[in-house]
């Protein structure tokens, strides 16, 4: 009751809380753009950073479960990632109501009248016609199903669904049944569990916990387990095989029935627990209206001028929700040590999102990002690594760096309280020094005796190129946390280490009119022109390897080529923390605006790759801020739309969502270091309602198609002539007043963005 009374009272206050108060930013979200193509977004109801994800399952093969009809849908179930590419993750706990027979059986069901809404889903089952009604809180599914008059109210529950089977053991990527078990406990609840391993990270099993309960008791029931249904047995204990349970419900005075679904990783107790502590009524109205009020309490902290056209509220608004479905807080619900530390999963993966998802948190939510940070130091803590990427209570996988650093340097740098600084540094430093022995797709930096030993990692580590840039930025980070913290030796060594990048830059290069490029070398530091294609030792075949070369789907091994999802056009451009430096290697402002050009026209860029996120905004170093907002304009109209097909590639728990909302405000941020870039915005007004009661404006006046052009900038009434904004003077509140043109002036051209070097 006590948690009860907590969860309804924080309801209460949201709706008397700060700018939102009496506005429904909700009604602008579209769970639905990003839906289908590459975006992956999960469409169901979910609070922010909400352990539940319901939603419908379509096959077991989508990442985020839905797929559009006519792909029928299987049922609905309780957990789900949103996002992501690589294997599926989670699909646990199906429910699927039906009319007719306690028999075992496919029980799929087109849809009709699909709609999706934050924080609501409803659907009609084609046949027989059982409307859907789903809404959620943080740990508890809701539902309300509504049967044909007369029809019998049944609802199967599957304990060993899960997304990712494969019918080949241990199959890459695909998750594996471990165990399930399902007890009728009394007339009005069942509970259950199931275990599952694998996945996206190949991590260790996890338990999915659960705890049904029906506004209407159930009448007749069978369980089973394998293929064997056993009517009337009330227990399916765990022997390895899955279970679930068909249920009959008896008749009332309507044809609805309302189900609860609490989840917990730590016991069927607990799940019930969470049902009673979090939604304790049957009123499914007032639960969507209080998970809308917590919504609308975060979106509202980010206002846009109430001219803004619908479509760009819809896109902004979606962005912002997007990016707080992930991680997810299981504060509470660790399974494997107890204590009060923050706990978050699915980190899915950090390689994504420390470059807008978490620089966005950190803007409108930061106590948020502050447990995040302490997360991560928990996980740290107990099992010896911060995650680069987490799920299922496990870490794996490594993309690129040990990019948690990244995270820790960013709040470090923008001063967000309640952070063991000097505990993070060590954790940094463990990833610095320590190989982790054989576990390189887990945690740690892979291939680190190489890198310690020679600056750069060699062909022949699995992405050698994009690690060894991402290493050079992370320790960047550790000299940012070690010089505020003073540790003048620690700093000095990471500072020149941040510079290793460079020994991979293959000088003499020229490709399309560029030089330079970041370029295999082996360990004897010769460059390699051509590449060994495949792994036989026979033939020895090889490639000629070139910067527009991506070595895979063909390549023997997608994880095993020397640059990560993109190419050396692309990868060549990452060094977020010393850009005058690459300026200068590639032959001076000249021939950088040239290089950007070509890659731009010659369309080498691609947006949905994040390690080129900040690419369009290089332009600001060359004095030419007007250049980076007009390529962003260029990308944001061809990539991005308010429909289903409206994000050019996987959403990355909020990475693309979050890099779009940023760039709509004008702001960029360059994370690890605390200020933001400065771009023309696409809407004319946005406030930021800030912690502690403060509000930052930032206003286009002029702004328009044609005037899209910073001419000029003032601060708190003062000129700003730099294209760049310093994050506590951001926070600190206040106004930001750009005047748009036609035509760029002289304003960003002579003070540019900070640099490490």
């Amino acid at each position: 009751m006590r948690f009860a009374k907590i969860w309804l009272l924080f309801g209460g206050l949201l709706a008397h809380l700060g700018p939102a108060a009496g506005q429904s930013y909700s009604q602008y979200v579209d769970p639905l753009i990003g839906s289908e193509g590459l975006g992956r977004v999960f469409i169901g109801p979910t609070a922010p950073f909400g352990m539940v994800k319901p939603g419908p399952d379509c096959t077991s093969s989508p990442n985020s479960g839905w797929l559009p009809e006519p792909t029928p849908v299987t049922g609905f179930a309780q957990v789900h990632v949103s996002g992501t590419g690589g294997g599926p993750k989670y699909g646990n706990i199906l429910l699927m109501p039906f009319s007719g027979p306690l028999v075992l059986g496919d029980k799929s069901a087109h849809r009709q009248a699909e709609h999706v809404a934050l924080g609501y889903y409803r659907t009609q089952l084609a046949q027989p016609a059982i409307s859907v009604e789903i809404t959620a809180s943080p740990k508890v599914s809701f539902y309300r199903l509504a049967y044909p008059p007369g029809q019998p109210r049944a609802l199967q529950l599957d304990a060993g669904f899960f997304l990712g089977e494969q019918p080949e053991p241990d199959a890459r990527e695909a998750q594996q049944f471990v165990g399930s078990e399902i007890e009728i406990v009394s007339d009005t609840e069942v509970r259950g569990y199931s275990r599952i391993r694998g996945g996206w990270n190949n991590g260790r099993a996890y338990t999915v916990y659960f705890a049904a309960v029906f506004d209407a008791p159930v009448a007749e029931f069978a369980t089973w387990k394998g293929t064997r249904l056993q009517p009337g047995q009330r227990l399916q204990a765990d022997s390895g095989e899955k279970t679930g349970a068909l249920l009959r419900f008896a008749s009332g005075p309507g044809d609805s029935l309302k189900v609860k679904v609490g989840i917990s990783f730590l016991s069927a107790a607990r799940a019930s627990d969470n049902v009673r502590a979090e939604l304790p009524g049957w009123n499914f109205a007032q639960a969507l209206d209080l998970l809308r009020t917590r919504w609308n309490e975060l979106l509202g902290r980010a206002e846009l001028g109430a001219d803004t056209p619908l479509d760009q509220k819809k896109l902004f608004y979606t962005g912002l929700y997007h990016t707080m479905l992930m991680p997810v807080d299981r504060t509470g619900e660790n399974p494997l040590w107890n204590g009060p530390a923050p706990y978050y999963d699915d980190f899915y993966a950090i390689w994504d999102t420390f470059r807008t998802s978490n620089p966005l948190i950190t803007l409108l939510t930061p106590e948020r990002e502050t447990a995040i940070v302490n997360a991560l130091l928990n996980i740290y803590q107990h099992d010896g690594y911060l995650p680069e990427a987490r799920s299922g209570n496990a870490n794996g996988r490594t993309q690129g760096g040990s990019n948690a650093e990244v995270l820790i340097a960013d709040a470090f740098v923008k001063h967000l309280p309640g952070i063991d600084y000097a505990q993070g540094l060590a954790a940094m430093l463990k990833d610095a020094t320590v190989p982790p022995g054989g576990n390189e797709e887990q945690e740690g930096r892979g291939g680190l005796p190489d890198y310690q030993r020679l600056g750069y990692l060699p062909y022949g580590v699995p992405r050698a190129g994009n690690r060894t840039l991402d290493y050079a930025y992370d320790d960047y980070c550790i000299a940012v946390v070690a010089k505020g913290l003073g540790q003048q030796a620690t700093y000095e060594q990471y500072h020149r280490l941040a510079d290793n990048w460079q020994n991979l830059w293959r000088a003499d290069y020229r490709s399309h009119g560029a030089t330079g490029f970041i370029m295999p070398r082996d360990a004897a530091g010769k460059w390699l022109d051509t590449i060994a294609y495949g792994t036989s030792n026979i033939q020895h075949p090889t490639f000629v390897y070139t910067p527009l070369m991506r070595e895979y789907p063909w390549y023997v091994c997608h994880w095993c080529g020397f640059f990560y999802e993109a190419t050396s056009w692309e990868y060549s451009l990452s060094v977020p923390h010393q850009v005058p430096a690459l300026i200068a290697k590639s032959g001076g402002g000249a021939a950088f605006r040239a290089r950007l050009d070509t890659l731009f026209e010659r369309k080498y860029y691609n947006v949905a790759n994040e390690p080129s996120f900040l690419t369009p905004s290089l332009y600001h170093w060359l004095g030419r801020p007007d250049l980076s907002s007009q390529r962003i304009r260029q990308i944001i109209a061809q990539s991005f739309r308010p429909t289903p097909t409206g994000l050019p590639g996987n959403d990355d728990s909020g990475a693309m969502s979050s890099w779009l909302a940023f760039q709509m405000m004008g702001l960029y941020p360059n994370a690890g270091q605390p200020y933001y870039l400065l771009n023309a915005p696409l809407v004319r007004q946005t406030t930021l309602h800030l912690a502690g009661g403060k509000n930052f404006t930032i206003t286009a006046h002029n702004l328009s198609a044609t005037n899209c052009y910073v001419r000029a900038a003032r601060l708190n009434g003062r000129p700003l002539r730099q294209a760049w904004l310093a994050h506590q003077d951001l926070v600190r509140g206040g106004e930001l007043v750009l005047e748009m043109a036609a035509q760029p002036g002289d304003w960003g051209t002579q003070l540019l963005p900070p640099s490490a070097d």
